[in-house]
């Protein structure tokens, strides 16, 4: 039987393993800590539970379709609930907008909330989803850096419609296109922060993005989102994936072009092939330091980090949901200060995630566990101890403002994550929460391919590689990895 070795037990990981373990081949997994899953962690104290990481679940099909591989019915293992509030918006000037799950009723209360016309958010959400068909099968689905992805009809059609696709037009310009609302405009801006990016940067295809919510759903698993990892953990288990847990890899071993295995901390290990889910410029800078590395492509520029306060509230708020956003004053200025000053701005949007909301045992009786985030540059050697205590300072000045109640008074346990240590607990170079940015055009083009140009049996896949971060783009990275070596098979 065949062997392959993944590196890194992040949901990439973890996807790729079993799909490979469903190709039929004997494949171990080492990951350096003690816990599986990356960024997809959990923190508990004090009667409160949190999960540490990614707190938007879209596409759950993606993960579902992991148990079918081996003929289980993944609602046995791996259960969630379809949210029908996407999103609470709250601004200073005491505007707040309730986004329900579908089109038509979120464009019926956006155009009331708004004085904007709902037949011209209709036409928007249409265009977007129109970018999404258009080109998530050549996007999200294959490799960008393999010449047979551009000899479909798929490419064909995409290259032939390419002008609705926005590419040339920032995505703040292409809604600032549709909406006279600044509020409206903001709301649909945030969907840069989704891959790392700004607005007034990032193209205009990346208005595709509220498809993923409107047409797919926002959904919560059962057991948080910790249990999105954990099952597909198990899953592995079941069917005979080996982990090793607290092994560090520390070099990725090879022979002219194919790489012959892995050496870590306790022994070496032969493959046939070997998985990186590793932060691509560790993988290099790491595993591969004699190797040449792609310059142009690790320089390219990070997405955006954070800074996250966990806070134990010892009160509830009703008008609060599961996902909420209290905006900033001055989103351009915002944006500007992440990443062309690299500084924290003087007025910051807060994005505050309550888990409790839906699984109550997260937090005590008339209590809340709020997971409080602030957009923060990546760590260039800055100043973090003062950059986290303005951020809080602003995080609670803000969420008090917009609810009337001295917030600071109802936090009793707290615990901080800053981009030091989300590099230093997920390898994450400089803390990026989703590898690159997608601030240009070319960004997806410029990403790492999911395949060593240098060795024929070395694949990469997560958030740092093709198609990018976030869970449903890190778990296609396993799809086209695992469909990357079937071709060879």
């Amino acid at each position: 039987m065949k062997k392959a070795i993944i590196i890194g037990s992040g949901i990439a990981g973890l996807a790729s393993a079993v799909r490979l373990k469903a190709q039929g081949f004997e494949v171990t997994v080492f990951e350096g800590s003690s816990q599986i899953g990356g960024k997809l962690g959990v923190l508990e104290t004090s009667g409160y539970r949190w999960d540490t990481g990614p707190s938007l679940f879209t596409m759950p099909s993606l993960v579902d379709e992991l148990f079918t591989l081996f003929n289980e019915t993944p609602s046995d293992h791996f259960s969630y609930q379809q949210q029908d509030v996407i999103c609470n918006y709250f601004w200073e000037d005491g505007t707040r907008f309730s986004a329900p799950k579908s089109m038509e009723e979120f464009a019926k209360t956006a155009a009331t909330t708004f004085n904007e016309s709902s037949i011209t958010i209709v036409d928007y959400l249409k265009r977007s989803s129109l970018k999404y068909e258009l080109t998530a099968p050549l996007f999200l689905d294959q490799s960008l850096h393999k010449l047979s992805t551009y000899a479909s009809t798929t490419a064909l059609k995409a290259v032939s419609k390419i002008r609705k696709l926005d590419l040339s037009s920032t995505l703040n310009s292409v809604n600032e296109s549709y909406f006279k609302s600044k509020k409206l405009v903001q709301l649909f801006n945030r969907y840069a922060t989704y891959n790392g990016s700004s607005p007034y940067k990032t193209p205009g295809i990346m208005s595709m993005i509220p498809t993923l919510e409107m047409q797919f759903g926002t959904y919560f698993p059962h057991g948080g989102m910790r249990s999105i990892a954990e099952s597909i953990y198990q899953l592995g288990k079941r069917h005979g994936v080996i982990y090793h847990l607290n092994e560090k890899v520390t070099s990725i071993d090879y022979s002219g072009k194919l790489v012959t295995g892995i050496t870590t901390e306790k022994g070496s290990y032969l493959a046939n092939l070997v998985v990186s889910n590793m932060d691509v410029f560790f993988s290099y800078d790491k595993l591969l330091p004699k190797l040449k590395r792609p310059e142009k492509t690790l320089s390219q520029e990070k997405s955006s980090s954070a800074i996250i306060f966990y806070w134990g509230i010892k009160k509830e708020f009703p008008e609060l949901d599961l996902h909420n956003i209290f905006f900033g004053n001055d989103y351009e200025q915002e944006f500007d200060a992440l990443f062309d000053k690299k500084r924290l701005a003087n007025d910051s949007t807060v994005y505050v995630h309550i888990s409790s909301k839906v699984k109550e045992s997260d937090a005590p009786e008339r209590g809340e566990n709020w997971f409080v985030m602030v957009n923060a540059p990546t760590n260039v050697g800055q100043n973090w101890k003062a950059i986290v205590a303005a951020a809080r300072q602003q995080a609670l000045r803000k969420l008090s403002n917009c609810l009337g109640e001295n917030i600071a008074e109802y936090i009793e346990v707290e615990e901080v994550l800053d981009p030091i240590k989300i590099e230093e607990n997920t390898a994450s170079h400089q803390g990026s929460l989703y590898g690159t940015s997608s601030n240009s055009k070319f960004a997806a083009f410029l990403r790492h391919p999911n395949f060593s140009k240098n060795f024929d049996n070395l694949y990469f896949c997560g958030g740092s590689v093709h198609p990018g971060g976030g869970i449903p783009l890190c778990l296609k990275s396993a799809h086209i990895v695992s469909n990357l070596i079937a071709e060879k098979a």
